[in-house]
């Protein structure tokens, strides 16, 4: 068996492919694309979906598996590590192409299941229980009765633009990337463009950061080539710091070279030598993905000095952070770059004009970054072709929660939500009853079921309280309770909170008081309703004089769930009683005696002491020392437990 290894060298004809970037790719070099594009293959080749998701479901014991068996059944073939395709619920996923034909996808292949799978295939069969769909080319033989990938509900109404590469190519060879297109753009931008019709060009496209902020691309990095200085920074924001966002994580896994691309663009667009990756140290595999890329890069001579003779020099950095949510902030991601504790600064002025170590300096997300070379390669046009009229392009969101398919869903602007909830994604899981969608995490707001079909897109969020944010979409059932939720993201930004301004500091601490009396026992009647009066005059005074946009947007779970569940509150406050059963204060528990076999197993686990009875005879709950944890109705193996 042959394991695959990334390229040690410059592949010429590849090569000439990127600097020759106006002609077709010369028939010398096709033959070589086709082979790096796997439409030409000598011998069977196994993908393994490897990014962090895949990992998680088991991959690595699946890889290991197929390695032993090809090893010790001699067989030759390719084993080949890629990202993430989008479907994480589906992992782990193989990818399994035998010459001629089309690549089968196979989904929950544990490392019980990959050795049945790879034999049928390696006959030529398929092994229909854990098939997905198989990808579609012109070039190969599709197999028959097996339905096309891009037809399948989780991709059918995606539109994969950024994400195109991620789970197809093998992320640590460049020869990958280049064979798709890779670093077209940017050769065509140093062979084509002065600075200033690059960053002319984003902001025609329409191109908005995918950070959360939702500024015009073109228009910042405009400011920045406007400020005359003799240093200019770029900088990559890769923190992803938000609850149920995990879209950068896997771009970088999957794809780094289109990161890279977009940074050695956005750099030449700025008049910028020098860039920083600040990715928190907690993203190892996307790391070790972006080290390779950077040292293929620079191998490649797409990195350093004179870059493709044009006189240009760019170099990329990597800087890791603590994880501290608020280093998503431009400010305080520059002052932990430069060595300072993260916490943000006061603007004007803009990084833009004053940044890192006092220099010109633009701040973009992953997602932005990786959306660059798609833009230059095909035009403003291409790209706002799809979207809406002021939100144009596509749009990752990270689907999870309570919905069946979980995973990265890449969607043009304007979709509705009810589409990527419950076409794309499969509806509530257990068939469950849809309840709400937290959007944009801590910064965003909960949407209900009255609004699932508003279109996606900056402006039409803000109406019904939420944000585009990074863009995490997190589903819940009616087994949530909202007011738990809002204590739970106040909790959150409260731990997160750089301390620096009051507002956010003191602000956020006295909103989880309030939600911590509301579903607490302890309190009496005519506080719950005066605090929960007070929570909309504290959160607008939070919103308007906290320092930073963490700060300024921290009370939006709690605005957007009293806005649409005041009822919840209502019912916490005044029947104490949490209908979705989370509030442990609330709930109180029953024994069945009919049920109940005396066996104690419920008073033997019982942490308070307060069940009680003899062997072989009911047993039953005191009330007053009962504090709620459930351990009983846990424990308990005849159902003789009820939660009310």
């Amino acid at each position: 068996m042959h394991n695959f290894t990334p390229s040690a060298g410059r592949d010429n004809s590849l090569f000439d492919s990127i600097v020759h970037f106006s002609e077709p790719l010369k028939r010398v070099t096709q033959k070589k694309v086709n082979i790096f594009r796997r439409e030409i293959i000598e011998k069977p080749v196994f993908y393994i979906g490897a990014g962090t998701c895949g990992l998680g479901a088991g991959a690595d014991k699946t890889k290991k598996i197929l390695i032993d068996y090809l090893q010790k059944n001699e067989i030759d073939a390719d084993v080949i590590e890629v990202g993430c395709i989008g479907l994480c619920s589906a992992e782990p996923l193989v990818d399994i192409q035998i010459p001629g034909k089309t690549r089968l996808v196979y989904n929950n292949v544990t490392e019980d299941k990959i050795i049945a799978i790879t034999e049928a295939a390696l006959k030529g069969k398929i092994t229909l229980e854990n098939i997905l769909a198989q990808h579609r080319n012109k070039n190969l033989t599709h197999w028959e009765n097996i339905p096309f990938l891009d037809e399948h509900a989780f991709f059918r109404q995606q539109t994969r633009r950024v994400l195109k590469n991620c789970g197809i190519n093998d992320p640590a060879n460049i020869n990958d990337y280049i064979a798709n297109d890779g670093y077209k753009a940017f050769s065509k931008t140093l062979h084509t463009y002065k600075p200033e019709e690059v960053c002319e060009i984003v902001e025609q496209s329409g191109l908005r950061g995918r950070g959360g902020g939702g500024f015009l691309t073109g228009k910042k990095w405009k400011f920045a080539l406007n400020t005359k200085a003799d240093q200019k920074y770029m900088i990559c924001n890769a923190d992803e710091g938000d609850p149920g966002a995990f879209m950068d994580r896997a771009i970088i896994e999957g794809d780094p070279h289109s990161v890279l691309e977009g940074l050695a663009i956005s750099a030449y667009a700025i008049g910028a030598s020098k860039a920083y990756i600040y990715i928190r140290a907690e993203y190892p595999l996307a790391i070790e993905r972006l080290i390779q890329a950077i040292d293929q890069a620079k191998n490649y001579g797409l990195l350093g000095k004179n870059i493709l003779g044009k006189g240009f020099d760019f170099d990329i950095v990597i800087k890791k952070g603590a994880g501290a949510f608020v280093c998503g902030e431009e400010t305080a991601l520059i002052h932990s770059i430069e060595g300072k504790r993260g916490m943000p600064r006061p603007r004007p002025p803009f990084p833009a004009v004053k940044g890192l170590f006092g220099k010109p300096t633009v701040i973009n997300n992953v997602e932005t970054m990786a959306n660059i070379a798609g833009i230059i390669l095909n035009g403003a046009h291409w790209y706002k072709s799809i979207g809406t009229m002021d939100s144009r392009g596509t749009k990752v969101f990270a689907l999870s929660g309570k919905v069946e398919r979980t995973g990265l869903v890449e969607v043009a602007m304007g979709i509705n939500i009810r589409d990527i909830i419950f076409d794309i994604g499969g509806g509530v899981e257990n068939e469950g009853r849809f309840k709400a969608v937290q959007f944009g995490g801590p910064s965003g707001g909960c949407i209900p079921e009255q609004h699932l079909d508003i279109q996606i897109d900056y402006e039409s969020l803000k109406t019904v309280g939420a944000m585009m944010g990074s863009g995490g979409m997190v589903v819940m059932d009616e087994t949530t309770c909202m007011v738990d939720l809002a204590k739970y993201f106040m909790n959150f930004i409260q731990n997160e909170s750089c301390g620096k301004c009051i507002p956010c500091r003191e602000g956020t601490r006295q909103m989880l008081d309030v939600l911590e009396n509301i579903s607490s026992t302890k309190s009496d009647p005519l506080s719950r309703f005066k605090s929960v009066m007070y929570l909309p005059r504290l959160a607008e005074v939070i919103q308007e004089t906290s320092l930073c946009g963490l700060g300024q947007s921290a009370p939006n779970p709690v605005l957007s769930t009293l806005r649409w569940f005041r009822h919840e509150y209502e019912e916490h406050i005044y029947e104490r009683n949490c209908s979705a059963g989370v509030c442990q204060d609330m709930l109180t528990f029953a024994i069945d005696k009919i049920k109940c076999i005396g066996c104690m197993a419920c008073a033997r686990k019982c942490p308070n002491d307060a069940i009680i009875g003899d062997k072989k005879e009911a047993h039953f709950i005191l009330d007053d020392k009962c504090i709620g944890c459930g351990v009983c109705k846990d424990v308990c193996r005849f159902d003789a437990v009820s939660v009310n």
